[in-house]
């Protein structure tokens, strides 16, 4: 079945690589660039509030300021390599409000003399929907005191770059990217009273979105953690300004935002961050806990499992679980192969982790991200469970989406007055190898320690399979193993430390790496390996527990 699939997508990628590049030639015609010209808008009727910029952005400073910059030569430098981002302008929202406007004016005029007609990568569809935000948001200090000239150059530009976004949003196949394209069309519709259709094309189009890219619950049916807060900033930031302009705000995207509360509650960890699943990526969410922490928002509804992550927790142990199966295939993009992994926090301080998602760092460290092995899972011949498609036309036009897939089942949940337990098995490793994995977690009220059980069930003869148990430490943490061989004292602190044991089971210390920000950092990796002897059913059971002195 996903071999028909991905002989589709390859055919369907190739019809898009061609439409793409005829558009691209297109886009660069005087015939192109006429049609996006409409009526001017007068004037804003109304500024959002610039603060609400600081919700989706998560620069916390830039290397230059702009007092110090002169305006003439300020596209002229690299600023060690941050050109995308200087063209997306979010750096605004970084100005002093005091600054004197004229900088930022002979800024935005020399950007628009030169980049006022189609450009490529500057009027890539993400770069130019932030930088109409940015705009929009900022409008009061670009403005203020500006020429009548000026003033209406800065207009038409918004309006030019919106009608590109509204010709070519159909062709854009990305949800988070369709995301900020239709709340930066939306904001056109809000402040230009001569362009309200603006406003009502992107709700109408925002609430399809909605129904297709997110699962009853709230959460993007891509499983991706990460994606789910993006879409919630921007979904907030939508009607925060539609609040501002004194509008309705629709019902659905209300519903949408409580909803994302209560998921991104029910797995934020102690550490106020996303557990790194299926693409997340280390992110504070510090700068929208006000509207997390929602005190009107009924939590009736609380679930321990949302986006196929579930949450054991008793007292100051935290383990996340991911029980869920692969997203469908044009949504798998950012998927990592790594079911019945776990995250595991202690006294609010994370010690086992998944690597991360290394999207921000190369190509190279997203490859190696999406592992098995890169997941603290359960792997059968250093195997991963899921396969991901080596064309490079697929790749380069969906991105590195699944070409095999697995099911998730026996899902189970308990608690009682020992233990709060939670199980899942996969059949990933049933094709090419015979067998299927089952894990069980649980937390003791009595002892509070942590308790895995990793189970292989093998239903017919295969090959001679070696199976590996890796934990992946939290960077910053250290382990070493005992005497005895069956356990690893992982340091915490000078005078807190945890005994990692497994029965009947040799334990290795190995070096790993941790990719969950935007570099590469060392870390070790606690690993149970062996092989199945004479290919019969085999269960491992492990324990982590503080370490008394």
């Amino acid at each position: 079945m996903f071999k028909i699939k991905s002989i589709y997508f390859y055919f369907l990628a190739i019809q898009i690589s061609i439409i793409k590049f005829i558009k691209k030639i297109y886009f660069t015609t005087n015939f192109y660039n006429k049609s996006l010209i409409t009526k001017p808008p007068q004037q804003f009727y109304f500024h959002p509030n610039p603060l609400l910029l600081s919700t989706i952005t998560f620069y916390k400073k830039f290397s230059f300021k702009i007092n110090e910059i002169d305006p003439n030569i300020f596209w002229l430098k690299s600023y060690n390599n941050e050109k995308k981002e200087l063209h997306n302008f979010f750096w605004l929202n970084l100005i002093d409000r005091k600054s004197d406007g004229k900088s930022i004016q002979k800024i935005i005029n020399l950007w628009m003399l030169k980049h006022s007609k189609y450009t490529r990568n500057i009027w890539e569809n993400n770069v130019l929907s932030k930088r109409i935000i940015s705009w929009i948001l900022n409008a009061d200090i670009i403005l203020n005191n500006g020429f009548f000239e000026f003033k209406k150059n800065f207009l038409t530009s918004i309006i030019l770059q919106t009608n590109h976004l509204k010709k070519n949003i159909k062709f854009e196949n990305d949800y988070t990217k369709k995301t900020e394209i239709l709340v930066a069309i939306l904001l056109t519709g809000l402040v230009f009273k001569e362009y309200k259709e603006n406003y009502n094309l992107a709700i109408k189009e925002l609430e399809k979105l909605v129904k297709v890219f997110f699962d009853n619950s709230g959460f993007p049916l891509n499983r991706n953690p990460s994606d789910l807060i993006f879409c919630f900033k921007y979904f907030v930031l939508c009607r925060e300004c539609i609040q501002d302009a004194q509008m309705y705000v629709p019902e659905f995207l209300d519903e949408i935002i409580d909803k994302n509360i209560i998921c991104i509650k029910n797995i934020k960890n102690p550490g106020d961050q996303m557990p790194l699943f299926n693409g997340a990526k280390e992110e504070n969410l510090e700068h929208i806990s006000k509207y997390i922490d929602k005190p009107n928002l009924k939590t009736k509804d609380k679930k321990s499992i949302v986006g196929g992550i579930q949450k054991i927790k008793f007292k100051n142990n935290c383990v996340f679980f991911d029980v869920g199966g692969p997203p469908i295939k044009n949504l798998s993009r950012n998927y990592q192969s790594g079911p019945l992994s776990i995250e595991y926090h202690l006294d609010g301080e994370k010690i086992i982790t998944n690597c991360g998602f290394g999207c921000n760092i190369s190509t190279k460290a997203e490859l190696l991200s999406r592992l098995t092995s890169a997941q603290s899972t359960l792997t059968l011949n250093d195997t991963s469970v899921t396969s991901f498609e080596r064309n490079k036309l697929v790749n380069k036009i969906f991105g590195n989406s699944i070409k095999s897939t697995f099911k998730t089942i026996n899902l189970e949940s308990s608690e009682n007055d020992d233990e709060v337990k939670a199980s899942a098995s996969h059949n990933g490793y049933e094709k090419n190898f015979g067998c299927t994995l089952k894990r069980v977690i649980s937390i003791s009220k009595h002892t509070n320690n942590l308790k895995g059980t990793d189970e292989i069930f093998v239903k017919k003869d295969s090959r001679t399979i070696n199976y590996n148990i890796r934990f992946h430490l939290y960077p910053g943490l250290s382990a070493v193993k005992t005497m005895s061989g069956n356990g690893a004292l992982i340091q915490i602190t000078k005078n807190k430390s945890l005994l990692l044991t497994v029965v009947n089971e040799n334990i290795h210390i190995e070096k790993s790496i941790f990719l969950g920000r935007n570099k590469i950092l060392d870390s070790y990796c606690i690993t149970i390996s062996g092989s199945l002897i004479n290919l019969k059913n085999k269960t491992i059971n492990w324990e982590i527990k503080k370490n008394i002195n």
